[in-house]
């Protein structure tokens, strides 16, 4: 098995990142730094995961190694990965750290960072002068939604390898090898999480997610006044608690028994006072972890709920291009008798500005709320 199976509709970054890895004499374009950019689902940490398998490993057939890298054991793989809504500088501080330390036991030493959009400007700062001044050993993977997330004084300095949304196709084609699920349910997930390949992986795994995202289309097909606007705001951030719950809990509780063991406590026994500032450090993190994993899926509600404005626009228009909720087709055609085309782009304007009101810390109730009393306004 190739450390690039897998890599679904990436042909060309694929290839661009096998010709540097492969190269021994310089002329593949290796180089120290790394810029992976791509949409939402595109699969840019599995890209980045791939590509440093390709470099520490004993070939593009090394299979443990890319297991080890997938696992975060390897000795010269350093994996940020941040449940936080921002990467703060201590990390970045230590990466910047490790990265001056030789490899061991493969060609590199390599230095991921997932989410790089993350950083504040002080933080990128930090991190750029590395990038300035890197080891010779040393290779920086950032992985970012566009170049434009990043400082223009670190795009200066990384070669960017650009990925591309993977066709329904293709998403389906990797849901039915990975899971071996039924064609007919592959294509519908990949249909309905618009190629973004997690979450395509999600509902077609999860009878509980598949409800959970019928509920919130059909509760927004729903409102016609303001009252039905605010007791659907609070639906919609029910529906976004339980599949942040239905996400996080079992990790926790498998990452708190893990903590107990290596402290030596048996399960259900008591913590000693000396051990407790541990696992007090533990919940704070999944704390912010719940927080993160809440506004991601409030932000995966009002993706979903464009896909159904954006169906509305279409339909409306006549144009022929294939619904992405074509499992909803008969409530699509119902609503189409009150939702104009000018009303569904005024809705989607609506949605953009609630996404960026959450992302900027506004009470998700009042964001939803008020998109929801526009929704209910311009339906006639």
């Amino acid at each position: 098995m190739s450390v690039w199976d897998g890599l679904t509709g990436q042909e060309e970054a694929v290839a661009s990142l096998r010709n540097a890895a492969e190269s021994t004499d310089g002329t593949g374009g290796m180089t120290h730094s790394w810029l992976i950019t791509g949409p939402p689902g595109s699969g840019r940490s599995n890209v980045a995961t791939a590509f440093a398998a390709a470099l520490v490993g004993n070939g593009p057939d090394d299979d443990h190694t890319l297991q080890q890298i997938t696992a975060k054991t390897h000795p010269d793989v350093s994996v940020l990965t941040t449940q936080r809504v921002i990467i703060t500088i201590d990390e970045i501080r230590q990466l910047v750290t490790s990265s001056y330390y030789s490899p061991s036991v493969g060609r590199y030493r390599i230095v991921i960072i997932e989410d790089a959009d993350r950083m504040t400007e002080r933080t990128s700062n930090l991190l750029l002068k590395a990038l300035e001044e890197p080891p010779e050993r040393t290779v920086w993977i950032l992985c970012a939604p566009s170049e434009a997330d990043l400082l223009p004084t670190i795009r200066s300095r990384v070669r960017s390898v650009r990925l591309r949304v993977p066709g329904i196709e293709s998403v389906a084609d990797l849901l039915v090898a990975r899971t071996g699920i039924d064609r007919a349910l592959a294509m519908d997930a990949a249909r309905q999480a618009q190629s973004h390949i997690g979450m395509a992986q999600r509902l077609a795994t999860s009878e509980d997610a598949r409800d959970r995202r019928r509920r919130t289309l059909t509760t927004v097909l729903g409102v016609r006044s303001v009252g039905d606007a605010v007791m659907a705001a609070a639906d919609l951030l029910a529906v976004a608690d339980e599949d942040a719950k239905a996400i996080t809990q079992q990790r926790d509780s498998e990452e708190r028994d893990a903590a107990l063991r290596s402290l030596g406590i048996e399960p259900g026994g008591t913590i000693p006072p000396a051990l407790r500032s541990q696992l007090r450090l533990l919940e704070e993190d999944q704390k912010r972890r719940a927080t993160r994993s809440l506004r991601d899926g409030l932000d995966r509600i009002l993706v979903d709920v464009s896909s159904l404005y954006r169906d509305l626009l279409l339909l409306g228009l006549g144009a022929p291009a294939e619904p992405v909720n074509l499992a909803m087709r008969d409530h699509l055609d119902h609503a189409l008798q009150s939702v104009t085309p000018a009303a569904a782009l005024e809705v989607l304007d609506a949605i953009a500005l609630a996404r960026q009101r959450i992302a900027a810390n506004v009470a998700a109730l009042l964001a939803l709320e008020a998109l929801l009393v526009t929704i209910a306004r311009v339906r006639h």
